[in-house]
């Protein structure tokens, strides 16, 4: 039975369709970064992002994007946190753990009523919110007719977690994947202590 999920939501830009190391997507939309490569599909409950790969190939790859890539400050990276508590308490969703990184965000994310396509969907989309609300969203620069893109990657990779092990080990990743990029821990107003899934009746 699934208890929870692994997720993580990129940055635009951040992780292309056929990044040599694997993705989540299906096909590349884009024909400037099709010669680089079909639709790379990992078939894998694990990340990829530490896989041996031409770096300097996705870099040239990324040249081709229709914006430049983004990437998060800590101001943006607050933001980003105010919207995820605005959306947990909307939706009650429960988060367990959540790291948010220039370039990408993990969290792990309770199983919810919502499937975890639509949870990650309305967190993205609150993030978003609150970053036009505080003037600095970073894909402003970039409206077209008065729309804005979304500053986020179309998709997400997800990992389900299917024992109170699995959960604790991915809670205990997310808490570190700042450190292992040589930041600070961080804390996050939408995320609920540990001993709360612990402790909690029939987890």
């Amino acid at each position: 039975m699934i208890l929870a999920y692994h997720v993580i939501l990129s940055a635009y830009g951040f992780w292309l369709p056929n990044d040599p190391r694997g993705s989540w997507s299906d096909f590349v939309a884009a024909w400037e970064l099709l010669k680089f490569g079909p639709a790379a599909k990992a078939a894998t409950r694990r990340s990829v992002a530490d896989r041996p790969h031409d770096i300097a190939r996705r870099l040239e790859a990324k040249a081709y994007l229709k914006y430049s890539p983004v990437s998060f400050s800590g101001i943006q990276a607050r933001a980003i946190g105010i919207g995820f508590a605005n959306q947990v308490q909307h939706s009650d969703l429960t988060i367990w753990a959540c790291s948010i990184l220039p370039e990408h965000v993990h969290l792990v994310v309770k199983r919810h009523a919502y499937k975890i396509e639509r949870a990650a969907i309305l967190l993205k989309g609150s993030a978003t919110r609150e970053l036009t609300r505080q003037g600095i969203n970073p894909m402003s620069r970039c409206a077209e007719d008065g729309t804005v893109p979304s500053p986020w990657g179309h998709k997400f990779w997800k990992v389900f977690l299917d024992s109170a092990a699995d959960v604790r080990r991915a809670i205990q990743y997310v808490i570190e994947n700042p450190v292992r990029e040589g930041k600070p821990r961080q804390q996050w107003a939408c995320v609920r202590e540990i001993g709360e899934m612990l402790n909690s009746p029939g987890e």
